[in-house]
């Protein structure tokens, strides 16, 4: 980040006292070969650029023909962080044009290849490590006036990093990739954005047994210890920004739902892998709707995976159950939540709170043909409870099975399939394996990109119900409106806004979801229905409705030079 106590923000331009190799060390100020005659005369840069003056257009031609010529997306992820830390514009310009292909490389699947070869990757820093040894120095850390502009930070502990695990400090990677989407997808300023790394030290033995790891070389801390350096750190940030967006990001699910709801209520936060995860899933099953024409009222969901990701993913449909008309008690029932164990049925030791709403009652499943008698597996799940809807969170590849898609397919004329898990190496089932199992039947959603379907004798893209299509909009319109705090009635409202930007709506072979190149888009329509929601639960104190579109807008910037002032 610079050194933004040097620049002030103008209508017109930048006043800065950078000059030199310090105004181009800057990757928020940095214009490389863009600087103007002028420009190059005030902030004594003739001699340190070649004499050609180029255009930002230029910058990501040349740029984008250099990434396309390295051979793997590893090497294009390492090329792509490294222009984020030389000139941010330059990147963001290139993110922005290039989404659909640059998308799988700052973020998912290519990011967790980044977080593991982190420490090897690891040239400039970014963001903030703040490790626990160094607890009390946190406010102070948090103090430096380079900070004044935050307004967004996603944290992790590195924990659950995707479906890879703990990864340790590696896990600043997803921070850093979350927020290049906040503002390659949402339009948020990257001076505005804060990643930071929680190093309570790492289980990983890969890790500890690196000498590389830049990591707090130390096992991972748990519980007093952990809860109170949590605290340390939220007490910090609030008191530092009373108003800003903080996302929890990868925790593991035992801390991840109990943090959300410690610290709800505190400031404005939200856990994406719980939140957002449930969002983008229900609004591509209310979009699923338009595909199957079976009503939300009489969806059976299956979900293989009960930690904190799918049981969010279970609460908001439920919910969205309840406002179509389907009793609570009833809604509970619809729901198959299968961990580890095989289905969570009542009785079961070790459920964790937000499990309980979904456990099954035993005498439900009493009389099922099981496989095994001691255990209801998913297999047993489908074939018994006949679900409409299987949806998948459990980073465990190919727990899709043939004989489970296939039982899927014996009792549904169109399956709603949405294997999520990421990256692309814990996907449950690939959508050709979906394709051809079901005879071309299968209504399907991933988590991470995927080739195209032959479908028809054309090709079908393959729907991403990606949490991009949901947080940077949410973001987006909690910070445009200052709430105070972001509900569950937000991330509903932002639910039933992707769903009614479906193309399917209109035409039932088209895509559930808007194509990825249309994220800008996206961001701003589920914005206006989060800061709508907002507004509606008092949590927009002196904004009007009438108000929220335009200062929405305002928070979007595009990614462009402009003239620079000397300070």
């Amino acid at each position: 980040m610079a050194d933004l106590s040097t620049t002030d923000a103008m209508k017109d331009g930048v006043a800065t006292s950078l000059s030199g190799y310090e105004l181009l060390a800057s990757p928020l100020l940095n214009k490389g070969t863009a600087f103007t005659a002028s420009e190059r005369d005030t902030f004594d840069l003739h001699g340190l650029l070649p004499p050609t003056i180029g255009t930002l257009e230029e910058q990501v031609s040349r740029r984008l023909q250099a990434l396309r010529n390295f051979e793997t997306d590893l090497e294009r992820y390492a090329f792509l962080r490294d222009l984020q830390d030389t000139n941010e514009t330059l990147f963001f310009a290139l993110l922005v044009q290039n989404l659909e292909e640059l998308l799988p490389i700052v973020y998912t699947p290519t990011v967790g290849a980044g977080c593991q070869q982190f420490s090897r990757l690891f040239r400039k820093p970014r963001g903030l490590f703040l490790s626990l040894p160094h607890k009390q120095r946190i406010e102070s850390i948090l103090a430096h006036p380079r900070f004044d502009t935050v307004e967004a930070i996603v944290v992790t502990d590195g924990e659950r990093i995707l479906g890879l695990g703990d990864q340790g400090a590696g896990g600043m990677g997803i921070p850093i990739g979350k927020l290049a989407l906040y503002t390659g997808c949402g339009g948020l300023h990257p001076a505005t954005t804060l990643p930071i790394m929680l190093d309570v030290g790492t289980d990983n033995p890969d890790c500890l047994n690196d000498p590389l790891y830049i990591g707090w070389r130390h096992e991972r801390v748990r519980g007093e210890e952990y809860d109170d350096f949590i605290e340390a750190f939220v007490s910090a940030v609030a008191k530092r920004w009373p108003h800003v967006l903080l996302q929890w990001e990868d925790f593991a699910k035992n801390n991840a739902t109990r943090m959300l709801e410690r610290y709800r209520d505190r400031l404005c936060t939200f856990n994406d892998d719980v939140q957002g995860t449930a969002a983008v899933a229900t609004g591509t099953l209310l979009s699923a709707i338009n595909v199957t024409g079976v009503p939300l009222t009489e969806q059976r969901i299956a979900v293989m995976g009960a930690g904190s990701a799918g049981c969010g993913i279970a609460s908001l449909i439920r919910k969205a159950m309840a406002d179509a008309g389907v009793s609570e008690s009833e809604a509970g029932k619809r729901f198959f939540m299968v961990d580890r164990d095989g289905l969570l049925v009542e009785g079961m030791d070790g459920i964790a709170s937000f499990q309980q709403p979904f456990l099954q009652d035993k005498a439900a499943v009493a009389n099922w043909k099981l496989d095994h008698p001691d255990r209801v597996s998913l297999l047993d799940v489908v074939r018994n409870a006949k679900p409409t809807v299987l949806i998948g969170v459990s980073g465990q590849a190919g727990a899709f099975s043939e004989p489970i898609v296939r039982a899927m397919t014996e009792h549904n004329a169109r399956p709603v399939i949405f294997p999520l898990s990421n990256p692309t190496s814990r996907a449950e089932a690939t959508p050709a394996d979906l394709e051809a199992w079901t005879e071309g039947r299968a209504v399907i959603g991933t988590g991470s990109p995927f080739p195209p379907l032959d479908r028809n004798g054309a090709k079908f893209k393959v729907d991403q119900t990606n949490n991009s299509y949901i947080f940077p909009g949410v973001g987006l319109g909690a910070i445009a409106v200052k709430s105070s705090r972001v509900t569950d009635a937000m991330f509903m409202a932002a639910a039933k806004a992707l769903a009614a930007a479906s193309p399917a709506r209109t035409n039932p072979d088209r895509n559930l979801l808007p194509p990825v190149t249309s994220l800008r888009d996206v961001s701003i329509t589920v914005a206006l229905a989060v800061a709508l929601q907002a507004h509606k639960e008092g949590l927009t104190q002196g904004v009007s409705t009438d108000q929220i579109e335009e200062l929405i807008r305002r928070k979007v910037w595009a990614p462009h030079y402009v003239p620079y002032q000397r300070k």
